[in-house]
C-alpha cells in the first residue's frame, strides 16, 4: 500500500539529493512527484548556483536535470587520473652529445634499469660508461639530443635536441632545459606546461673534462618541481602509443 500523496510531497522536502534521487525510481508516481522543479530548485541553487541561473536561458530544463549536471562534473574534477597504459619497462632513453662534428657521449638506458624516484618523481640519474676526454671550450657548440623510443622502435619522441653551451656551474655541471610541446589532446598549439631538464656532471681528468653522469628529469612550469613518473607517461603515450591499444 502506497503512502498518501500528501505524505511523499512533506517527506520529499526533507530528503537529501542522493535519497531523493533514489526515490525517483520507486514507481511512476513517485518519480513523477519527486522530480519536481519544487522540490530541486532549492536543491540547485544551493549547491550550484551559477547552474541554476541557467534556467533563464532555457525554462523548460529541469533543476534536476541541472542538479546532475553540476554533481557530475564535481565528481570528475575530483576523480583521480587513470593509470597509464604505458609504462618504464616499455620505453628506452638514449642520449647523446656531439661537439663540432665531434662524438663525445652516447648513452642508451632501457627505462626498466632506472633506478625510481623513491617520491615516484620523474628523475633519473645514469652514470656514463664512455672514456671519451674533450676540451672545456668544447662544450660552447655542443649538440645534445635526448630521445624516448617505443621498445619494438614502434615509435620515438624528440624530449630535447640544442645546440649550444647551456648554463655551466663553477665547470664543472651543465644544465640544459627544453620547453616541451603540446601533447594535442586538448590544444593543437602552444606547450604542455613541462619543461624537459637534462644535467651533465662532468670531472676534470688532467685538465680536460669527462661526463660522468646524466641526470635528467621533467618540471612544471607552473611549481619548477619534477612532476611525477605516471603525468609524464600519460604524456609521453599521446606519442608513442596508438590510440586502439
Amino acid at each position: 500500500m502506497q503512502p498518501p500523496w500528501e505524505v511523499l510531497v512533506l517527506v520529499a522536502h526533507h530528503l537529501d539529493p542522493k535519497t531523493l534521487a533514489t526515490a525517483t525510481c520507486v514507481c511512476k508516481t513517485w518519480s513523477f512527484s519527486m522530480s519536481s522543479d519544487q522540490l530541486w530548485g532549492p536543491i540547485c541553487s544551493t549547491h550550484f548556483p551559477t547552474l541554476s541561473n541557467l534556467r533563464a536561458v532555457n525554462p523548460a530544463v529541469p533543476y534536476r536535470r541541472l542538479y546532475a549536471l553540476g554533481h557530475a562534473s564535481a565528481k570528475r574534477r575530483t576523480q583521480r587520473p587513470q593509470k597509464p597504459r604505458l609504462s618504464l619497462d616499455k620505453v628506452i632513453f638514449a642520449v647523446e652529445l656531439c661537439s663540432g662534428g665531434s662524438h663525445v657521449v652516447t648513452t642508451v638506458k632501457p627505462g626498466s634499469e632506472l633506478s625510481v624516484d623513491p617520491h615516484g618523481l620523474f628523475r633519473f640519474d645514469i652514470d656514463v660508461l664512455d672514456e671519451n676526454l674533450f676540451e672545456l671550450e668544447a662544450l660552447e657548440g655542443l649538440k645534445l639530443a635526448w630521445n624516448v623510443v617505443l621498445k619494438g622502435f614502434g615509435g620515438v619522441f624528440t624530449m630535447m635536441d640544442c645546440t649550444g653551451k647551456g648554463s655551466f656551474v663553477s665547470g664543472s655541471d651543465g644544465w640544459f632545459s627544453e620547453e616541451l610541446p603540446s601533447s594535442g589532446c586538448c590544444f593543437s598549439s602552444g606547450t604542455s606546461g613541462l619543461v624537459a631538464d637534462l644535467r651533465l656532471g662532468l670531472r676534470d681528468v688532467g685538465g680536460r673534462m669527462k661526463v660522468e653522469k646524466v641526470s635528467m628529469g621533467v618540471l612544471s612550469i607552473i611549481t619548477w618541481r619534477y612532476v611525477c613518473v605516471d603525468d609524464v607517461l600519460r604524456y609521453l603515450q599521446h606519442f608513442l602509443v596508438p590510440c586502439d591499444l
